[in-house]
């Protein structure tokens, strides 16, 4: 198993920040609140616009050609339509496969919020709320998701596996993380409680749908699961013989040279990662086959502020490095997937610190930040 992909991120779970004109007219932050701020009608006209034309089968093809072998699909638990007022997106998962399948691309399901949320993000749906595990029938529906996600799709030929659920946040790192200041709740009432999921919760879900999803899906294809950003917690996790094909999924983001312990450099920041993170994977790579989900080229050296001062050259030749860097130490692995493939951005009124161009696939390598070769 060698994986090379990339996310479709965006395209059937919402994320504000990667194309706000989904969000106009309204002061929703999140999915959960969109439906919520728009008439009816518009909701649905403006949704279903944005799923016809944000991904199409032309996407498939270009993803294809970059020399990729995959893509890593963020879906809703609200896919099958059955949670008002979200609109479902399954028929639109059912033309990724026929995509998939004709251009010799294999699809990874990622289950990527969860009601109630799983981790407070706004990539979860809903802001600064985190009480999924709290409520045991909104436990239950996830299950029920993954078991119909698994009956519909556990023998496609373009099936590469099915990830349980993305970014599940634990206890210990909810206030290290600080959350609610990061992503800040419209309703406080609905937030009071939030926290992480205790490590004993997540791993008897974790195993509960592995059963699941087995019972439904072949053999050959892979259950993936989330380190809940800790890596190296997992070794003495699913050892018995019962666990097959099991992936551990990881998402590395490139925090600041000074948080790495390097100098601020692009020499070092690169050496860094590939030390760093190469080792972390390189370790957990004896316990499971390990996937980095989610990495990009957005890096502290290229800021906004220090971008004013730099060549088109220049800023080219430190986005290289750190993509060289990233792909060495992903070798360590089993494979990755970038996010994303791709975003719509307003680059000429940017208000972001690093640079959010960073993170879209399509523009990277149309740059020549990132080669096709190196992939």
């Amino acid at each position: 198993m060698e994986i090379k992909g990339v996310n479709l991120g965006n395209w059937l779970v919402l994320e504000k920040w990667m194309n706000r004109s989904l969000f106009s007219g309204t002061a929703a932050e999140d999915e959960y609140y969109l439906p919520r701020r728009l008439p009816r009608e518009v909701y649905e006209a403006r949704i279903q616009t944005h799923r016809d034309e944000y991904i199409t089968e032309r996407d498939f093809a270009r993803i294809r050609s970059f020399g990729l072998n995959a893509v890593r699909i963020p879906v809703p638990y609200f896919v099958f339509g059955d949670r008002e007022p979200f609109i479902g997106c399954i028929q639109e998962l059912d033309k990724a496969f026929c995509w998939a399948e004709k251009y010799g691309l294999k699809i990874l399901i990622d289950l990527h919020t969860a009601p109630g949320g799983q981790n407070g993000f706004d990539n979860g749906g809903i802001c600064g709320v985190c009480k999924w595990s709290q409520i045991p029938e909104e436990v239950d529906f996830v299950f029920s998701v993954l078991q119909r996600l698994a009956q519909r799709y556990g023998n496609r030929e373009g099936l590469f596996g099915i990830e349980i659920l993305n970014e599940p946040i634990l206890e210990q790192n909810w206030e290290k993380m600080n959350v609610q200041a990061r992503y800040i709740p419209v309703d406080q009432q609905m937030a009071e409680g939030s926290n992480g999921h205790p490590l004993s919760f997540i791993k008897q879900f974790y195993q509960d749908a592995y059963d699941v999803l087995r019972t439904y899906m072949s053999a050959d294809k892979y259950v993936v699961f989330h380190d809940c950003f800790e890596l190296t917690i997992w070794k003495d996790f699913m050892r018995e013989e019962k666990y097959q094909n099991v992936v551990l999924d990881t998402h590395l983001y490139l925090m600041g040279p000074d948080e790495l312990g390097c100098e601020r450099t692009a020499d070092s920041y690169a050496k860094c990662i590939r030390e760093s993170y190469g080792n972390a994977v390189a370790e957990m790579q004896q316990y499971f086959p390990v996937i980095v989900g989610e990495w990009c080229l957005s890096n502290a050296l290229c800021t906004k502020k220090r971008e004013a001062s730099m060549s088109a050259e220049e800023k080219k030749a430190i986005y290289q490095d750190i993509a060289r860097a990233q792909l060495d130490a992903w070798k360590n692995g089993s494979g990755y997937f970038f996010w994303s493939y791709k975003l719509l951005l307003d680059l000429t009124n940017r208000t972001d610190e690093v640079g959010s161009e960073a993170w879209d696939m399509g523009r990277c390598i149309d740059e020549g930040w990132l080669q096709k070769e190196w992939l």
